[in-house]
């Protein structure tokens, strides 16, 4: 055996050792929005896989103590909503979208956002809000769930490296 194939062996025995670890990012707070990330990080925690969750912009409704509870669907612009884009301008559709989806949410047995939160949190993951989108929308550490971390971008990005990174 070469010293090149002992060496690529050695490098293929280590990178299976490695720890996993998946970064999402998660930039939209609508109802429809908040659970993929989530769902997404509840399986690689299941899975053994190290998780870091970054909300930023818009995303930090989910984590918002005060609209966690209370997100709504937008039909308005998503092309997958089961009604005519124009209907979605309707007043009560929003209401209308939002109770169909918690009803579903309901009949799969998901646990609400707020729960989903401080189930993954509990298993281990790391849930992070983004400093500077906390800023602009002037909110504060206090406005944010519990044991949930502010971070700035870069900060993110360091804890990011040599992670799977996907973008919700």
């Amino acid at each position: 055996m070469t010293a090149t194939a002992t060496a690529e062996q050695n490098h293929e025995v280590k990178a299976k050792k490695q720890k996993r670890k998946l970064c999402i990012i998660a930039s939209k707070g609508s109802l429809d929005m908040a659970y993929p990330p989530l769902i997404l990080a509840n399986a690689a925690r299941m899975s053994g896989i190290e998780v870091h969750i970054f909300f930023t912009f818009w995303g930090l409704d989910i984590i918002n103590k005060k609209k966690i509870d209370h997100l709504h669907v937008t039909p308005v612009g998503n092309p997958s909503m089961p009604v005519p884009q124009l209907l979605g301008v309707l007043p009560g559709m929003a209401a209308l979208s939002t109770a169909m989806m918690q009803k579903q949410i309901e009949k799969l047995d998901f646990p609400p956002v707020s729960e989903f939160i401080e189930i993954l949190m509990d298993s281990g993951a790391h849930i992070y809000a983004c400093k500077m989108a906390m800023d602009m929308m002037g909110l504060t550490e206090d406005d944010i769930v519990d044991g949930a971390e502010v971070l700035g971008a870069m900060e993110f990005l360091e804890i990011a490296e040599d992670a799977q990174i996907l973008f919700v």
